[in-house]
Formats: C-alpha cells, sequence, structure tokens
C-alpha cells in the first residue's frame, strides 16, 4: 500500500493553523451587547397561567424606569385594562443578571441582584384568556428598552369599574423621541444573563440580517457552525491519515522496505537509533547518504541474527557507495525500493519514495511538539465553533433571546422586542430582525424608496391604460447593475408584490413569477384612473449566501381624470365577501400592541380559517401621505379564536389596514382605517 507523501502532513497542519486562527478572529468579533436596564423578572411570569385574581402587573428591571415610561396591558377581546402605573420597592432578583457595558473600548460585565418593580395597574379582568403586556422605557445609558409579554388568565372575571372607560393614550413624545435619537429599534436594548451561566455570553447588539422563520441562522452562528464542520473535516483527514501510516509501517512479509528505511527525496533515510535498527532488508543497502556525514542503513540478510548497522556513505557521481558493501544505489527521488522476486529488495526505476511522517526529524516533518501544538489548536477552534453557533442560535433561554426578538411580536415572556423595516413577527418567530432598507428609530415603516440595501425596482413598465389587464414587469438590480436571480421563499413566495392607491383604495396582493433573465412579471388590472404605488416584498440572496429582506416601492401611473377617494371613517367592522371581521386593539406609536382579527358569517358564528400563505392571515398597513409600508405576521395558531398579530405603530397619523385571510379556499381582503393619535 503507498503511503502519503510529505505535503499531506504539511496541508493539514496549515489547514489545523487556519482553523485556530479563524476561531480567534470569530471569537474576538463577537463583542457583548453594551446595555442595560432591562427587564428581569415579571408577576406574573411571561407565559403563566393565572387562576386568581390579581390588581396590578409588576415589572422587574435591572434599573428604575424612566419617568415617563409607558406601560399597556391588553385583554383577551383587544382593549387596555391598565390603569396608570407606578414606581414599587426594590427586591432581591430570583436570579442575578449579568449585563455588558463598553469601557475604554472593552465590554465589562456587572452582576445585578436587585429589580427594580414598575407596578402596572390593572382596572379590571374582564374575560378569561391570553393578556399582554408591552413596555416602553429608556436606560440611564440611552438605550431604548421595549418589549411584550404574555400570560393567561383562567379566573374569575370582573366587570369594569363604574365610571372607568378603556384608556386610549400614547407614549410621550419626548419618550418617542429619545428611542428614535438612539437609533436603536432595530436592535437589541439588553442582553440580561444569569450569573450562574457564564458559558453563555450575549452577542453583539448589531442586528443580523438574517431570519430563523425566513433565513436560517444568524451570521455568528454560520460562521460558528462553519468552523465546526471544517474541524471535523481535520480531524476526519488526520485520523485516516494516521490510520494509513501506521499500517504502512507494518512489514508487508515480502521483504518490502519500512518507511523509516525507505528513499529519501534529497538524500538518504535518518536511522531510527544509534545502533541503526530497522527492519530486515535483505543485506541491501538502502537510500542515499551523502560524504558530509551522512550515512546509510544496512540490514543483514534474511537468517542473519546480527542486528542493522548504520555506516558512512560517499557520492559517486549520482550514485551513493556504502563503505561497508560498495553497492551503489541511486538516491534520486524517482527511485523506490521495492521487494524482488527473491524477497529482497530492488530499486524500480520512476517510482516516487514513500516518506515516513511520524517518524520525520525535528523541523523537516510532523513532530510530536508539532503534532500537540496542532491538536491543541484543534480542540480551541471546535470550543470555538461550539461556542459562537450558541451564540448566534442561542440556547433555549428566554434571557438568551431577549436582545433580538422583534417588536413585532412578543418574544419569549418578560423580554425585549424591536422592529425597523417593515416587517414584524410574532412570538415563537425566533431571534431575528430585518435591516429593510435602512430603516432606523426615524420609522419602522419602509418601501418609501425605490433602493435600499444595494438594490433597486426598475419597472419595464411605469403606466398603463385604466381597465386593461396588462403584464407588470421589473426587475431587482444590484450594485453591479444586473438582475438578482436568487430569491429566498418567504411564506410560500420568492416575491410578494402589494400595489394600492394613493388614496389608500385599490388594494392587491400578488405574486409574479421570474423568467431567467431576473425579469418578473404579473398580469395586473386597475380600474381607476390615478397614481398608485408598487410594493415589492422580498428576500433576496446576496453572492455571499446571506438573505437580506427587503421592501422597495415605486410609483405607477394610470391615464385619466383622477377623483381621490377620502379615506373612510374608523370603524372595527368590516365585510369582507360574505364575512363580517372585527378589529380590537389599540395601535401605540413605538410600543408592540396586540391586535385581534375575528371573522364570522355573522356576528357570532365563527369560520373556519384556513393557512394562507403560511399564517392564518396577512396584515399590510399602509400610511397616509407617505404611503409607508409595515407588513406585519401574526401568531403561528388562532389565540381565543382570532388571529392575533402584533404593531408596532411607526408614528402618529391615519393608517388603512388590510387583512388577507382564507376560507374554503378563497382569499378574502378586509379593510380598516386605523387613527394613531
Amino acid at each position: 500500500m503507498r503511503r502519503l507523501p510529505q505535503t499531506c502532513g504539511r496541508v493539514i497542519s496549515g489547514l489545523l493553523a487556519f482553523l485556530l486562527a479563524s476561531a480567534v478572529a470569530l471569537l474576538a468579533s463577537a463583542q457583548p451587547a453594551a446595555a442595560h436596564g432591562t427587564l428581569a423578572e415579571s408577576t406574573p411570569a411571561g407565559g403563566s397561567t393565572v387562576r386568581e385574581p390579581f390588581t396590578a402587573v409588576r415589572l422587574y428591571f435591572t434599573e428604575k424606569a424612566a419617568a415617563n415610561a409607558f406601560f399597556t396591558v391588553t385583554a383577551p377581546d383587544g382593549t387596555r385594562v391598565d390603569d396608570g402605573w407606578s414606581q414599587g420597592e426594590p427586591k432581591p432578583l430570583e436570579k442575578p443578571v449579568r449585563e455588558y457595558f463598553l469601557v475604554n473600548g472593552q465590554f465589562e460585565p456587572r452582576e445585578y441582584t436587585t429589580g427594580f418593580p414598575a407596578v402596572v395597574t390593572v382596572a379590571h379582568l374582564p374575560a378569561k384568556g391570553q393578556y399582554s403586556v408591552s413596555y416602553l422605557s429608556v436606560a440611564s445609558d440611552g438605550d431604548t428598552v421595549r418589549g411584550t409579554l404574555t400570560f393567561r388568565y383562567d379566573g374569575r372575571v370582573a366587570a369594569a369599574p363604574k365610571g372607568w372607560s378603556p384608556p386610549s393614550t400614547q407614549p410621550d413624545p419626548a419618550l418617542v423621541a429619545a428611542t428614535e435619537q438612539h437609533n436603536t429599534s432595530g436592535q437589541a436594548s439588553a442582553v440580561p444573563t444569569t450569573a450562574d451561566d457564564p458559558s453563555n455570553p450575549p452577542a453583539a447588539a448589531a442586528p443580523s440580517t438574517e431570519s430563523t422563520e425566513e433565513s436560517g441562522f444568524g451570521t455568528v452562528a454560520l460562521a460558528g457552525w462553519a468552523v465546526v464542520v471544517a474541524a471535523a473535516g481535520a480531524v476526519a483527514a488526520y485520523i485516516f491519515w494516521r490510520r494509513r501510516s501506521a499500517s504502512t509501517r507494518r512489514p508487508t512479509g515480502r521483504g518490502r522496505t519500512s518507511p523509516a528505511t525507505s528513499g529519501r527525496r534529497g538524500g538518504g533515510a535518518r536511522p531510527t537509533n544509534k545502533a541503526g535498527t530497522g527492519p530486515a532488508t535483505g543485506g541491501k543497502t538502502i537510500g542515499g547518504g551523502k560524504a558530509d556525514g551522512r550515512r546509510t542503513v544496512v540490514a543483514p540478510a534474511p537468517g542473519d541474527k546480527r542486528r542493522p548497522t548504520t555506516v558512512p556513505a560517499a557520492r559517486k557521481g549520482n550514485a551513493v557507495v556504502t563503505a561497508r558493501t560498495g553497492v551503489a544505489v541511486d538516491p534520486t527521488p524517482t527511485d523506490q525500493t521495492v521487494a524482488g522476486t527473491d524477497g529482497e529488495p530492488t530499486v524500480e526505476p520512476g517510482a516516487r519514495p514513500d516518506t515516513d511522517l511520524a517518524a520525520a526529524a525535528p523541523g523537516s516533518r510532523l513532530s510530536n511538539t508539532h503534532l500537540a501544538l496542532l491538536v491543541g489548536g484543534l480542540v480551541i477552534a471546535l470550543l470555538a465553533g461550539f461556542g459562537l453557533a450558541r451564540i448566534g442560535t442561542g440556547d433555549g433561554n428566554p434571557a438568551d433571546r431577549s436582545a433580538r426578538q422583534p417588536a413585532g411580536g412578543p418574544p419569549a415572556p418578560g423580554q425585549e422586542g424591536a422592529a425597523n423595516d417593515g416587517h414584524q413577527h410574532p412570538a415563537g418567530t425566533g431571534p431575528h430582525t430585518h435591516r429593510g432598507d435602512g430603516a432606523t428609530g426615524e420609522t419602522l415603516a419602509t418601501g418609501t424608496t425605490v433602493s435600499a440595501g444595494g438594490y433597486t425596482l426598475q419597472p419595464l413598465e411605469r403606466s398603463q391604460p385604466p381597465g386593461v389587464r396588462a403584464d407588470y414587469r421589473f426587475r431587482i438590480v444590484g450594485t453591479d447593475r444586473q438582475p438578482a436571480t436568487r430569491f429566498a421563499v418567504v411564506h410560500d413566495k420568492p416575491l410578494h408584490l402589494i400595489v394600492v392607491g394613493r388614496d389608500l383604495s385599490g388594494y392587491q396582493h400578488l405574486h409574479p413569477t421570474m423568467a431567467a433573465d431576473g425579469t418578473w412579471s404579473v398580469p395586473l388590472t386597475l380600474a381607476r384612473p390615478g397614481g398608485y404605488r408598487v410594493y415589492a416584498d422580498f428576500s433576496v440572496t446576496a453572492p455571499n449566501d446571506t438573505q437580506i429582506p427587503l421592501v422597495l416601492g415605486v410609483d405607477h401611473t394610470v391615464p385619466g381624470a383622477h377623483t381621490p377617494t377620502a379615506l373612510p371613517p374608523v370603524q372595527a367592522q368590516a365585510k369582507a365577501g360574505p364575512y363580517a371581521v372585527s378589529m380590537t386593539g389599540t395601535p401605540t406609536v413605538g410600543v408592540t400592541a396586540p391586535m385581534h382579527f375575528k371573522v364570522s358569517a355573522d356576528p357570532t358564528v365563527p369560520v373556519q380559517l384556513e393557512p394562507y400563505l403560511g399564517a392564518y392571515g396577512h396584515l399590510v398597513v399602509v400610511r397616509e401621505g407617505d404611503l409607508g409600508y409595515v407588513h406585519v405576521h401574526p401568531e403561528p395558531e388562532l389565540v381565543d379564536g382570532s388571529v392575533k398579530f402584533w404593531l408596532t405603530a411607526p408614528s402618529s397619523g391615519r393608517y388603512r389596514a388590510f387583512f388577507d385571510f382564507q376560507v374554503a379556499g378563497k382569499v378574502h381582503t378586509a379593510e380598516f382605517t386605523i387613527n394613531v393619535p
């Protein structure tokens, strides 16, 4: 069996060194979040079921909530039941919380053992079901503290106090301005970590562009797992090489030379000890030598009990002549000693010598010291890979998820949330954010620009006649001016096209098809003249295989006399075909608020909803004026018989909400006007 060449050892050495350097670089880049003032625990606890009446919700933060902090408690029917809040008496936390601060360029941990409660008064508990608590504050370091938790109430219900009415207050404008100024709407406000779990460090504060639901793991997680896979491959290669080397060192029974005495490129084999001990080679001289003190190994003939010896060798032309036997052997790399027909080795021209990596001399091959260093580096690389993957994916600990859950839906009970690109998601979506078109704390709506994230929506037609069915064609063009052709499938489709009039009428939700050259097309009919906004909602796969979720918008015109349609008044009921749809909830600027939509054949009989595009409903909200776009995804399951969304209103103003749902294979749309004070 032919042994592996010396190059294999060098390749393995280089690979292990690369893994070690990669692990160090990646670990250095995974910085913890520099934030504090986070929610540590609550009463009732997030995700719990409460069976006894209570009069207040207590939220324990690692520092006092801001004086103008904002809190809401929402009942299962979508109405608010909070009645103001106050600061409570501090108490020891059940588990200490570790937070990180940037000090002189380094992140330093601090542990908090005291919780500072914000006591939110609950006016009454009107129904059994899921209650939601939302909060918005600013920490002393300026970070936004924002989140939502839920719990179920299964106790005795009570009527509202006499003269009490549900609040419709909005956060203090100064509070909203502070959160926008700090520019953290798409980032974690903090990363609490229990002190008894130091092995689970927080992730970096910068948001990932990936989504668990839509895009898989985050960038750091992918990098970590890449290190693991590469290291595992190196382990396999190393084991394979060692086994082959070990097997080739055994005598073949036909007099084949041992690796320890095989011919060697550029010179003779080294002796294994001062006595020249080595396998029998039939009395032949093996390998070459030099007159400068290098020696050759001479083994006795079969049956001779004398031990092999080493003798000086002199070079004669291209051959080496041993002092003991006078036999000349050509030591060039094209010669190799093989077994002859008489059981003794011979030199076979044209063959390349084998190499024993394990018996190499220091500085020329893998010595034991080198092996120890490389194996140690491999272990570090493996640990780094698993650590990075753990940082990127979380370990199921709600404290770990808190920093990365978007505000489009409540995170794990008692934890943080944010949204920043017009996409908002429900609980259970997993840790991710959308960077979208670069929207920050200034707005949570997107689609107001034609270019974002290095991509541009390029329509091939900018107008069409009224009432005529025509193909609307467009491309998504990258910075290289070439059409993008790699798109991720999100909610069953690679791209969602939303069309709405500038007066917020004429809503359509379409799904174009893409040709091989990157041109998208879809039949489009626009009955009325006027201006329209076309939104392309998609996730493009970049050349480095990362997914970039984007919403791009462009104007489209239907020529003719246009009479704008007045925005309908705010109402809680809407008709969608034969169905009645009710909407409950109080949209709030900068605060995650639950919105419930219930579909019924008449006001009392609910209908059986079917999943549409991977969910029980979709909610598109468009702002009057600049036509800012927000696409909200619901809870994965119905909540108390309704489709529950978590909406963060981008700003004050009027909006038009379009709720898509499916019954008996047909999609319907209910439209509502929302007024956010």
